[in-house]
């Protein structure tokens, strides 16, 4: 680490540790089996809280072009996250009024899993998506896509393009953005005058409340509360007038903003979580105390029972070659010799091997052909759509355990 570490946001020295979970890989860099007998790059995975500003974050690494430009990530193959995508369509169509005339632009579009539903609707749309892979099937989809970052420079040649949007959605980028003034600026500049932007993230507030460390990975620079995300919108000349809470990703905020001159009324909820915050003690070092070794506890407590069960003779499976599930495993030491292997749903990572761990991907049907005594599902935000699909494995007695925020078996 080195010896001064500037916040990304307010350029503060940060001195305090929230959580150290040793070293660890990328955490979407899946390893090809060709490939297995080859090195990765490990780098320290230590999250920080500036206690200045309190954004909690991860010194970089590796930049966005290395990390995003070939990605594994599809969002389109989780059923929950679509119906999800879809209901947020018709919600905003609803409530802005958007027609024909109008034009939706989403910044870490992906692989057009949402904007197929705004296309769908007949409203002219634009995927701004930095990895050139996923954009193939966003195309596919039906869905214009520009492969590029976001920033100032890309929002300046799609406003002069003729793109300026009545409604942005951002869902699940601003975490991933190491240079966030950048990034908001690019909002500032592409939004209408009465254009909205809806920026969707994992609340700070139920990581800390739950546990959930697992979120924690390099690709993600920045955790995030509403109170910091009001700041830094702030400074750009952008307003937050509204903010929903959703189970997504195991808690998360919809912050919905504007620019400061827009007719947008601030409503009831943004005062309340506001003050929910506060009363949380996020802006003060009191409200960061303990979570590491409650982190520490958690790893404990999923070793000894993947200990005890290798020891029986049972076989452990997982489910979901999630970033979540790679933080996971790398940071307890887990390793094929205590799961056997993975399952996902996605193409794209079945035959290769998970980063760092060398646990093997395989498709739920091969899982089930190894008829494993537990399941421990990795992705613990969808435990109950994993267990609906894998319900079968209950035919032999099979369980389904998670492990965070402690260890359930259900």
């Amino acid at each position: 680490m080195s010896a001064h570490r500037p916040c990304r946001v307010c350029g503060a020295h940060l001195g305090r540790s929230l959580v150290d979970l040793g070293l660890s890989p990328l955490a979407n860099a899946y390893v090809p089996a060709e490939r297995a007998s080859r090195g990765e790059t490990f780098h320290p995975l230590h999250a920080f809280v500036c206690d200045a500003c309190y954004l909690v974050q991860l010194e970089a690494f590796e930049t966005p072009e290395a990390i995003f430009s070939d990605y594994a990530y599809f969002s389109g193959f989780s059923a929950g996250w679509l119906a999800h995508a879809e209901a947020y369509v018709a919600a905003m169509q609803a409530r802005f009024g958007l027609g024909p005339e109008s034009k939706v632009v989403e910044v870490a579009s992906n692989d057009g899993y949402l904007l197929q539903y705004v296309v769908a609707r007949g409203i002219p749309a634009l995927g701004v998506e930095p990895a050139a892979n996923v954009a193939v099937a966003a195309r596919a989809r039906g869905v214009p896509t520009e492969v590029a970052f976001f920033g100032a420079e890309t929002a300046r040649r799609l406003h002069a393009a003729g793109h300026a949007a009545d409604l942005m959605a951002a869902n699940n980028v601003l975490a991933h953005v190491p240079d966030l003034h950048d990034f908001v600026e690019g909002f500032a500049i592409l939004l209408k005058s009465e254009g909205v932007a809806t920026f969707e993230f994992p609340h700070l507030l139920r990581m800390i409340e739950q546990r959930q460390f697992d979120t924690i990975y390099h690709e993600h620079f920045s955790y995030l509360s509403l109170g910091v995300v009001i700041g830094v919108l702030r400074q750009h000349g952008l307003r937050v007038f509204d903010v929903e809470e959703w189970p997504t990703h195991g808690g998360s905020l919809r912050v919905f903003a504007c620019r400061e001159g827009a007719a947008h009324a601030p409503t009831e909820a943004l005062e309340r979580l506001v003050l929910t915050e506060w009363a949380a003690r996020l802006f003060e070092p009191t409200g960061y105390a303990g979570f590491g070794r409650a982190v520490a506890d958690i790893k404990c407590a999923a070793l000894r029972f993947l200990i005890a069960e290798r020891e029986a003779g049972r076989t452990v499976c997982a489910y979901g070659a999630a970033a979540k599930g790679n933080t996971f495993l790398n940071y307890c030491g887990i390793g094929p010799e205590l799961v056997r292997a993975v399952a996902d749903r996605s193409p794209h990572k079945q035959g290769m091997l998970l980063p760092g761990s060398r646990i093997p991907v395989v498709a739920p049907e091969a899982l089930l052909a190894l008829r494993p005594d537990c399941v421990l599902i990795l992705p613990w935000n969808l435990r109950d759509e994993i267990a609906g699909e894998m319900a079968a494995i209950r035919a032999w007695g099979g369980r389904f355990v998670t492990a965070i925020p402690h260890l359930a078996e259900f």
